[in-house]
């Protein structure tokens, strides 16, 4: 095992988790300023996807695809907001679990009769092809690094919408008092609106620079979802400085966990058995992380705060 090889693994799971973060963010700005559990936030996911790949093979070009993954999930998520959201607010979680499910097998179904049962792909565009090189010798993909890049970017973006513009201090007090910005005249339909376009459209982003690297294909946001809950759960339910460090922790976890085991076993037993033992306990690494955090804060690592 060289320092080369781990260093590229830790930078997998870095990208592992801007990947969850841009997931996660949308998700819990839902979660924190309606109270809404949405179920249906990975088929945004998946949308972003389709529609980045069906727009590249029709263009040729990767960059509109990728425009077009953030205008129809941001879209779609106004559509759900406004057509079926709204009416789940003031429901109890049962509800808006059963609701947003139904909306899941609705996607997914549509995305199957649209797209057909097959995967697509997306080609890397030629500008982000390559790689670059590490410390320790090896090489690592220049568009895993970008993926890193736009995560970061948007982290910070994120960060100066909730704490210095008008627009974040509005989510803010929605966080905490929705009742009282209604009467002090806020559109509060509006803002939901524009929160729920918000995550759709981060979750579309991810979507389409996942499938970049993987395959595109109906169903592929339920996966990412429950990675998603973990990481909010973790980070605390309406932060996004919390969903930013969870999905950073669980990235790096799941990765090396996965990376790691294996080997560390095959000391102790054959490497036939180390193998699928260690990836079975590197599967529930994260949710013993979730739970031991949880154990010491109960509401997660920056509850209640953006």
């Amino acid at each position: 095992m060289t320092f080369a090889l781990v260093f590229e693994q830790l930078l997998n799971g870095v990208q592992l988790g801007f990947m969850l973060f841009l997931m996660a963010a949308g998700l819990t700005l839902v979660f924190g300023v309606m109270g809404l559990i949405n179920l249906a936030h990975g088929s945004l996911y998946m949308v972003g996807a389709f529609a980045c790949a069906a727009l590249a093979a029709a263009t040729g070009s990767f960059w509109l695809g990728l425009a077009a993954s953030i205008t129809f999930a941001a879209g779609a998520g106004v559509l759900m907001e406004v057509a079926i959201m709204r009416r789940l607010y003031d429901r109890d979680h049962l509800d808006q679990v059963l609701a947003t499910y139904a909306l899941i097998l609705i996607f997914s179904e549509g995305a199957r009769w649209l797209f057909g049962s097959f995967p697509l792909y997306l080609d890397i565009p030629p500008l982000l092809q390559g790689a670059v090189p590490l410390p320790g010798g090896g090489q690592y993909p220049l568009y895993r690094l970008s993926i890193i890049a736009v995560g970061t970017l948007v982290a910070l973006g994120l960060y100066l919408l909730i704490s210095r513009t008008r627009l974040g201090m509005r989510i803010r007090a929605g966080e905490n008092d929705r009742e009282m910005i209604a009467a002090l005249g806020v559109d509060i339909r509006t803002l939901y609106t524009l929160v729920f376009a918000l995550g759709a459209a981060l979750a579309g982003l991810a979507g389409a620079m996942v499938g970049a690297i993987q395959s595109v294909q109906v169903g592929m946001g339920e996966p990412v979802l429950i990675l998603a809950f973990v990481v909010i759960i973790i980070g605390g339910i309406g932060s996004i400085k919390g969903a930013f460090i969870g999905a950073l922790m669980v990235g790096v976890v799941d990765t090396m966990g996965r990376f790691l085991l294996p080997q560390i076993l095959s000391i102790f037993m054959p490497a036939t058995d180390a193998k699928p033992m260690g990836a079975a306990v590197a599967s529930m690494l994260i949710y013993l992380l979730m739970a031991v955090i949880l154990a010491v804060k109960p509401r997660g690592l920056f509850a209640a705060r953006a």
